[in-house]
This record gives structure tokens, C-alpha cells and sequence, in this order.
């Protein structure tokens, strides 16, 4: 058995900061490789507590505050995004989710991490789509996104 400081969330294991233990295999086939987790030193964890202290100082801390913010999301009717696209309406790039937090903070004022939005399909097309904002684990948003063509 390995024990491993995993430096990601990562479902059904835990979350970034968290101290596991797994198996050898899974340790060093997918979670070491994929810069998911490391190793556990003493001096390693003194590192992570620092990483972790300020990552939980930019998340939102409670569940109070992930309501509000899912509250204002689900306000805002669509949140558009212009991208090249083709006379077939072919985009020549998806859509990422950095585009959608980028727009999300540049309409509205609502800062939410690239990380914590979860786009089903790929957006490679110009239409109205549903994401799904993971903003604590307790609490989601539904948003439309519009993508129109430039």
C-alpha cells in the first residue's frame, strides 16, 4: 500500500490535500503520472497544508455563499460567447471552459473558477448549451451559454 498526498480532487478518493492510501499499482500507474497525487514526506505535506491554505482562501468556503452565487447565476438568462466560425456554423475551436468563466466574469461580475465548470458535450457548434457550474460540493448551478458566430 502506497501513501500518497493527492494534489487534485480526485471522485470517489478524495479531495486536493487529503492524505491516502491506495494501492502500489494505482499510485504509480495513475495517480503519481497524472501529477493527481504524490508522495508522502513529511516535508511534502508541510508544502501541500500551504497549497491547500490558499486554495481554500480563493473557493467558496460555505454553503451560504454557494447558494448565492448559484442564485445569480441562475439570473442571468444566457451568457454569450463570440468565436470564429465556419459558413456552416463550425466553430474553428471549441469552446473551453476558461471562455465560459472569462465571460461569466466580463457580463456579470461573477468570478468562478475554469475548474469547477463541467461541460457534458463539446462545444464545437454555434447554439444554446447547458453547463453545469459545480460551485461546493453540496451545491450546482445550470447555465446557458449562447455561442454566437464573430
Amino acid at each position: 500500500m502506497a501513501k500518497l498526498i493527492l494534489t487534485h480532487d480526485v471522485p470517489n478518493l478524495g479531495v486536493a490535500g487529503e492524505v491516502v492510501t491506495v494501492k502500489d499499482g494505482y499510485a504509480r500507474n495513475y495517480l503519481v503520472p497524472r501529477r493527481l497525487a504524490e508522495r508522502w514526506t513529511p516535508g511534502a505535506q508541510k508544502a501541500l497544508d500551504k497549497i491547500a491554505e490558499r486554495a481554500r482562501s480563493k473557493e467558496i468556503a460555505s454553503v451560504d455563499e454557494a447558494r448565492e452565487v448559484r442564485d445569480q447565476i441562475q439570473e442571468i438568462p444566457f451568457v454569450e460567447i463570440l468565436k470564429l466560425a465556419s459558413p456552416t456554423d463550425a466553430l474553428y475551436g471549441a469552446v473551453s471552459t476558461g471562455d465560459i468563466a472569462s465571460a461569466l466574469k466580463e457580463s456579470n461580475g461573477i468570478v468562478v473558477d475554469r475548474r469547477k465548470i463541467v461541460i457534458e458535450k463539446a462545444i464545437k457548434y454555434v447554439g444554446d448549451y447547458n453547463v453545469t457550474v459545480n460551485l461546493h460540493p453540496e451545491v450546482s448551478a445550470r447555465l446557458k451559454v449562447r455561442v454566437t458566430a464573430k
